[in-house]
């Protein structure tokens, strides 16, 4: 019967990663893979978790399931972290899940159980919204929402397409960090996606997996905050693998923000049920470490310090970058103003295989760089390469 299956493609990042691996060359540079790395190349464990880490090994008693909709204390203490007091925390059904693709993903299999049948996606964006989406059964319709030549967020387009978008289709929305271009919406500009969505009767999904690396901890959610004052029903995805560097943990939660706490408790009991049907019960250990942390002020205090320096390292990297590059893209001086850990070059996939075979400068062919996977001693090398091309 297994005969019956076509062979599918190699996921390219998975696949540019053992190129990566396999790679001798002492100077090799990764720009591709979505992880924070610091001056050494490391990825490393917040000070915070270890000792969250630490104080769990001591004191848990029991590796017993956590359920379907798993520890309603870390689901608290993390919204309180992305959507503060906008909300009263009754009209918020939450459940936790397998990092946030499993966000996303119990988020578009509940909007096809409401009956919706399209989600709007600006492009370029995650290589794997799209498939999410299509995966839950939905269609996903697309705009132009950054034009890479010219370092533009194409807001206009985003406007035209909420105002055309029919009332019940569902709307995908970065909270933060644009992944994959970087670029940031203003306030005003929240403002007023905030109010097209209300008009138009739009079901925003949020995408918050940056929390902290952008501005802020706090600005960083302010346009989403603003977003469900204004709508009475929002979905919210949320990954911890960045903010608490807990990538292998698989740490997330889904949020919906509803118009009534009868409300909240139908959604929740929804997302629980497919949640059971998908993958039963979510891995504990990861929520355990960021309770832990949220809960405790010295922890808190300590892992949002750590984070900050985490940001303003990469901060200062992309000036450095935008200063280099502008030298032969004037346009990339925009760089120094993006948020997170993405930004895209206006590179040919002839000029990101040549950076590849001759300078090890391994990216995918998207022209998607990381900027989080610099060392500021590689920056002026990585900037001659790329404007020598």
């Amino acid at each position: 019967m297994f005969d019956a299956l076509a062979r599918q493609p190699d996921d390219p990042l998975l696949a540019l990663i053992g190129l990566f691996r396999r790679d001798d060359r002492p100077g090799k540079v990764d720009l591709g893979v979505g992880v924070y790395r610091d001056e050494t190349g490391h990825t490393p464990i917040f000070r915070a978790v270890k000792a969250a880490e630490k104080r769990l090994l001591e004191t848990q008693d029991t590796k017993a399931y956590v359920g379907p909709e798993g520890d309603a204390l870390f689901l608290d203490h993390l919204w309180t972290l992305v959507g503060g007091d906008t909300v009263e925390r009754s009209h918020i059904a939450s459940v936790q899940t397998p990092g946030g693709s499993g966000a996303l993903r119990l988020a578009a299999d509940l909007i096809h159980r409401l009956g919706g049948k399209r989600i709007w996606l600006g492009l370029p964006s995650w290589p794997n919204h799209a498939a999410i989406f299509k995966a839950a059964g939905l269609e996903t319709a697309t705009y132009d929402f950054f034009d890479i030549p010219t370092q533009t967020v194409l807001f206009d387009n985003l406007v035209g397409a909420l105002q055309g978008a029919p009332a019940g289709d569902a709307v995908l929305l970065h909270a933060s960090c644009h992944n994959p271009t970087g670029g940031a919406l203003s306030e005003a500009q929240w403002l007023e996606i905030a109010a097209i969505v209300a008009q138009r009767g739009l079901l925003p999904l949020v995408d918050l997996a940056y929390q902290g690396f952008g501005r802020g901890l706090n600005q960083d959610v302010a346009g989403l905050r603003h977003l469900i004052d204004v709508v009475p029903e929002a979905l919210i995805a949320v990954s911890c693998s960045k903010s608490f560097g807990l990538y292998r943990e698989r740490t997330g939660a889904i949020y919906a923000r509803t118009a009534s706490p009868a409300s909240a408790d139908t959604v929740r009991s929804n997302l629980a049920g497919l949640a059971r049907t998908s993958y039963s019960m979510p891995p504990d250990h990861g929520a355990a470490v960021v309770r832990t942390i949220l809960a405790d002020d010295d922890l808190a205090r300590d892992w949002a310090e750590e984070l900050e320096a985490m940001r303003l390292r990469m901060t200062g990297i992309r000036r450095a970058l935008a200063e280099g590059l502008r030298t032969r893209w004037q346009a990339l001086g925009a760089i120094a103003d993006q948020e997170g850990m993405f930004s895209m070059l206006p590179l040919s996939e002839a000029e990101v295989m040549r950076l590849r075979s001759e300078h090890g400068i391994y990216m995918p062919t998207s022209g998607r760089i990381n900027i989080a996977g610099l060392k500021t001693a590689e920056v002026a090398g990585v900037v001659h390469n790329f404007t020598s091309l």
